[in-house]
């Protein structure tokens, strides 16, 4: 009978993992600059070094901005850098014009049985589901249907989402203190319907990208599952590969 052997996780991956609780539990909030690593070596009993590749890390993963002679800060979806992270659609030209969010539609729905697994949630949970268009140059270009959980939420309305002035994830940061860590994204070609035809003003049938997302926050929880229409006669879809 085999035994697995014992797993070694090395000191900065620990320190990492111990920071990383102290962003989930709000410590450090986002934009906020974090203690020195002087200090967080005095904290956590290692030398500075250990915190250096902790933070190395947590920088790759942009959970952490390292900022030239002003330190380390916790990342912020207020960050204009942060929309091109998370929106990898991009004009031909090249230029990364900023898109205008237009909410259309934001009501209040049980969860069906694909929302509720998508979001690890249960099936008939309280979910909030936004529609909105994305215009570049002032032509619609994305059609979003957004599903939210519920629980995370409340209070989220259409009159919130047309005053806001940023990115709909500098929202969720700000009102509802929620930050998205990474995402997970599956593409895919279809044709567009008629109701999504009439949005974009293209021809129904008109072939588009299917961007179909999972968001997730600190310990990988689901909390945003989003399916996008992308029309790419003037834009691609653009993804770097290290």
């Amino acid at each position: 009978m085999s035994v697995d052997a014992p797993t070694f996780s090395p000191l900065y991956r620990q320190i990492k993992d111990l920071m990383i609780q102290a962003l989930e539990a709000g410590e450090w909030r986002p934009g906020q600059l974090i203690p020195s690593e002087q200090e967080l070596a005095a904290r956590f009993s290692v030398s500075q070094g250990t915190v250096r590749k902790a933070i190395d890390e947590l920088a790759a993963e942009n959970l952490l901005v390292r900022k030239q002679g002003k330190g380390t800060y916790v990342a912020s979806h207020h960050d204009p850098r942060a929309l091109f992270r998370f929106l990898r659609l991009v004009p031909m030209d090249g230029d990364l014009a900023h898109p205008e969010s237009v909410p259309l539609e934001c009501w209040r729905a049980k969860a069906g049985l694909e929302a509720a697994r998508m979001l690890g949630i249960r099936q008939g949970d309280l979910i909030i589901i936004v529609r909105r268009i994305l215009r570049f140059s002032g032509d619609p270009v994305v059609v979003d249907e957004i599903y939210l959980p519920g629980e995370i939420f409340q209070g989220l309305t259409l009159e919130m989402l047309q005053d806001w002035r940023g990115s709909l994830y500098s929202l969720f940061e700000t009102r509802f203190g929620l930050r998205m860590i990474r995402a997970q994204e599956r593409l895919r070609a279809v044709a567009a319907d008629r109701g999504t035809a009439e949005i974009l003003k293209v021809k129904e049938g008109k072939p588009l990208l299917s961007v179909e997302r999972v968001t997730y926050t600190y310990g990988d929880k689901p909390v945003e599952w989003r399916r996008g229409l992308y029309l790419t006669d003037d834009h691609f879809y653009l993804n770097e590969l290290n």
